[in-house]
């Protein structure tokens, strides 16, 4: 049989660099490293796995070198000799390769760590933002939901500010359950018309968490990089699931429920409201050990 070669050296560069960069799975790339020296060689010297994890997920490539790793990625070029470059390549090569992994959209998770403030509370605690943690609307016998103050306009939004469980995380999809109340006549359920999703970071080391923090203030301690369309909610009591339009970088690790619109009237007040049993987001959290710092550039930049 004839000896074909090496399909790298054949191709050369540029041609098997287009080729690699096809893989969808990042753990392909760390095998294709193991099939030879040369190939692990090439890998490295390239910065494939940086390529891949910037194609994989190019919402972090304005971000990348704030990306605190216990200052595992280094800067090619400030080395002293070809030796300590090589070591600078495969030390990055190891990094943005997990990196990448660890960002895999498939793996699914609620990435929600702790229910942080709502645009109103109707009765504080009982009906507050930290109930919608729970899977359930009961627990033993006692109802659990948030509800919102009562309006006599239908069109007042409301929100529900929630912290991730890391600063970055990949979001797919967000799940809300609104609540219906089995203790009224009738049993209606307080839905919101539609809903919307905004993600981002703080501006401010500090928020007062207080059930009665308007809305304007809590939008004024942060940056929202990321919002989504709005969503028609269905008055039906279940977890309703919406899909992003594509899988989002989080970069900050704070989630935004907007809900735009009443629908149910409550029929002791005559006010609109609405109440909320549950909330999830699901994706996947990237390690703490990623996790970053997120610095404010002249009012409006994120490095």
């Amino acid at each position: 049989m004839d000896y074909c070669g090496d399909f790298i050296e054949l191709l050369g560069p540029d041609i098997s660099t287009k080729i690699l960069m096809n893989l969808v799975n990042p753990s392909d790339l760390i095998r294709v490293s193991l099939v030879s020296s040369s190939w692990h060689q090439f890998v490295i010297e390239n910065g494939l796995g940086k390529q891949l994890c910037l194609k994989l997920f190019p919402e972090i490539s304005g971000i990348v070198h704030t990306i605190e790793m216990n200052n595992l990625i280094d800067t090619v070029g400030h080395k002293q000799n070809d030796c300590d470059e090589l070591e600078c390549l495969r030390k990055n090569h190891r990094i943005y390769t997990l990196l990448a992994r660890a960002f895999n959209p498939f793996v699914r998770k609620d990435c929600i760590s702790e229910a942080v403030i709502a645009s109103s509370t109707d009765n504080y605690p009982e009906e507050s933002i930290h109930n919608t943690l729970e899977p359930f609307d009961r627990i033993d016998t006692r109802a659990s939901y948030w509800s919102s103050e009562g309006q006599n306009n239908p069109a007042v939004p409301e929100t529900l500010l929630y912290k991730l469980m890391t600063k970055m995380c990949i979001v797919t999809e967000i799940h809300v359950q609104p609540f219906q109340a089995y203790f009224q006549y009738g049993f209606p359920i307080y839905s919101s018309k539609d809903v919307r999703f905004r993600m981002g970071h703080k501006l401010q080391s500090e928020m007062t968490d207080s059930s009665t923090s308007s809305n304007k203030s809590a939008d004024d301690e942060f940056i929202w990089t990321y919002t989504s369309p709005e969503f028609p909610m269905v008055q039906e009591n279940c977890l309703q699931k919406f899909k992003l339009p594509e899988p989002v970088l989080c970069i900050g690790g704070y989630m935004q429920v907007e809900l735009l619109g009443r629908v149910q009237r409550q029929e002791m007040d005559g006010l609109y409201y609405i109440c909320i049993s549950h909330v999830q987001a699901v994706g996947r959290p990237l390690l703490p050990r990623f996790d970053i710092e997120i610095c404010l550039i002249h009012q409006g930049g994120v490095l």
